[in-house]
């Protein structure tokens, strides 16, 4: 890895670590200071206030307007001015890098004072749906160079690759935006575990046209950083279906993911095996036989790999449908003209 690119991917996790270190050492703080629901049931977000606050609601949604509406501005800006991607940082690069860093302090200093994020007004499930989108959206993206199961490049119409590569810089930024102002700063191993997570993929979208954002580990870092996210949220909740967590985002490195590195025919093999060995002898130790851990894993395994290419076939079938629909008229329009 070349030292500039090394040096942009090293400030982003001081970046995430230090805003990370500071939640959770301040979080103390909130101890007694507010009220809030608490546990209830699954999806019902527990870190909310228990009588909503006005100030708390507009103070929640106005930081998240600004803060994503300013990354949105410098990704405008940025594409306008006809950058290519190069090894130094400009100044949209600087320009992200200030917003992010502004915006972190204000949503840890909105917290403190009214408490309540985005959670007041919208369910768990859109915070959660929103990253999971982008990782999706990302097997699209990664398409061309990895292809999208067991190295086979899906024939996805030209002009929607194009469009992703275009345009997934203001999606991901409002994905990622909306779950960082979605919860408080709370320091419990969850919240730790997401802010950590949540920032170093904000950090992404402030290495726009410089060529780390492009390197294939710092890509596959992010990507894969959310098994150990996922695993751990689970197990901390006391959810035995962790492991679907674990094994689920695990097979779509296998799948998907792996065939991006350059790897050889028999280390893919053998990484093969050692998944399939390691999974099995977590569900037979959960389940406590073989016949169990089997049934359960079969259950369970397929679910997170089935989720992601089926949401990829439906944007896909979504955007043949307008592609169709909408250019497709167009084009039909501009012939008739002639």
């Amino acid at each position: 890895m070349k030292t500039p690119h090394r040096t942009a991917i090293l400030a982003g996790f001081l970046f995430a670590g230090l805003t990370t270190a500071v939640i959770g050492l301040t979080a103390s703080r909130l101890e007694g200071a507010f009220t809030i629901v608490g546990a209830t049931r699954a999806f019902q977000y527990p870190w909310r206030l228990s009588t909503p606050d006005q100030v708390a609601r507009l103070t929640a949604w106005l930081g998240y307007c600004l803060h994503n509406l300013s990354a949105w501005l410098v990704i405008w800006l940025a594409r306008r001015s006809n950058r290519s991607f190069g090894d130094r940082f400009g100044w949209y690069n600087w320009a992200m890098v200030t917003i992010h860093v502004l915006f972190a302090g204000l949503h840890l200093l909105q917290t403190h004072l009214w408490y309540d994020g985005l959670a007041r007004d919208v369910p768990e499930i859109t915070a959660l749906g929103s990253v999971a989108l982008m990782l999706m959206v990302v097997l699209i993206l990664e398409n061309p160079r990895r292809g999208i199961l067991f190295g086979w490049k899906a024939p996805f119409p030209r002009r929607l690759a194009l469009v992703v590569k275009e345009y997934h810089g203001y999606l991901f930024t409002w994905a990622l935006t909306y779950t960082f102002w979605y919860h408080p700063t709370e320091a419990t191993p969850g919240h730790l575990l997401g802010f950590f997570y949540i920032l170093l993929l904000i950090w992404q979208s402030a290495l726009l046209f410089h060529r780390a954002h492009l390197n294939r580990w710092w890509k596959l870092t992010l990507e894969v950083l959310v098994l150990p996210h996922g695993a751990l949220v689970a197990y901390y909740q006391g959810n035995r279906m962790w492991p679907m967590f674990a094994f689920g985002f695990a097979a779509m490195f296998f799948l998907t993911q792996m065939y991006g590195l350059p790897l050889r025919t028999i280390t893919r093999r053998l990484l093969w095996a050692s998944f399939l060995v390691v999974t099995l002898s977590t569900y037979w130790w959960q389940t406590g036989s073989w016949q169990s851990g089997l049934s359960t894993m079969a259950g369970e395994l397929p679910r997170i790999p089935v989720l992601e290419y089926g949401v990829v076939f439906v944007l896909f079938a979504l955007f043949a449908a307008l592609d169709r629909l909408w250019w497709g008229k167009s084009n039909r329009a501009a012939e008739t003209a002639r």
